[in-house]
């Protein structure tokens, strides 16, 4: 597979990925305390197929690095509250598993490439 067939795919993954987030929020209680959580992951989870998108579209290298770096925290950021979610049992562990399964993945990926872009500079 070469690089312009992985970012089409990996872009589609992380536009899935914001529609799950979405609708995994949508499930979310409505407390005060859990709106905040629901806010923190819709803005991450949400970001990373927009930050990865315009990546794509860089005008530079530099800016290319520079939305990379910003997908692989907002992926890690997703991760955080996921977990947060899967701690304070909000959602059964069937419908947050593979939600945090794709984010870590994507985190793996994103910070693959973050190397790579690191060691060729």
């Amino acid at each position: 597979m070469d690089n312009k067939e992985f970012g089409k795919i990996l872009e589609q993954r992380t536009r899935n990925f914001a529609v799950i987030i979405v609708k995994l929020s949508a499930v979310l209680p409505d407390t005060p305390e859990i709106k905040v959580i629901r806010y923190q992951l819709s803005k991450a989870g949400t970001s990373v197929g927009a930050n990865y998108r315009e990546a794509n579209r860089g005008r530079s290298k530099a800016d290319f690095s520079n939305k990379i770096k910003i997908c692989e925290s907002e992926c890690s950021e997703s991760v955080f509250w996921l977990e947060i979610i899967k701690e304070l049992n909000l959602l059964s562990e069937s419908k947050i598993k593979p939600v945090l399964t794709e984010a870590n993945e994507l985190l793996a990926i994103f910070t693959s490439i973050g190397k790579n872009l690191k060691n060729k500079t």
